[in-house]
């Protein structure tokens, strides 16, 4: 997925918490969702948003999906934004 796909997706305060959660390492679906007051067809859609975005992705085991972070995703976001910073005249 491009650039703007991963922009939409962390442009959600929801879909951001969800990222600082996987920080800690992988969680399944119903792990992620005990943390929120959504739907399990709500949290369905913002992981899917996520793992479209390549910030995420997952890993079947058993009758589980467990998701974890994207580093590589993740470092190409942090690039980005550090070198958008690097062009300010403040900085």
């Amino acid at each position: 997925m491009g650039f703007s796909e991963t922009c939409k997706a962390i442009s959600d305060p929801l879909r951001r918490d969800i990222l600082v959660l996987l920080k800690s390492g992988r969680l399944s679906a119903g792990e992620i969702a005990a943390h929120f007051q959504v739907t399990n067809a709500s949290m369905s859609y913002h992981l899917h948003i996520l793992k479209n975005a390549d910030l995420i992705y997952e890993t079947k085991y058993k009758n589980y999906i467990y998701y974890e972070l994207n580093g590589t995703m993740l470092d190409e976001v942090i690039l980005w934004f550090e070198q958008l910073k690097g062009g300010l005249i403040n900085d």
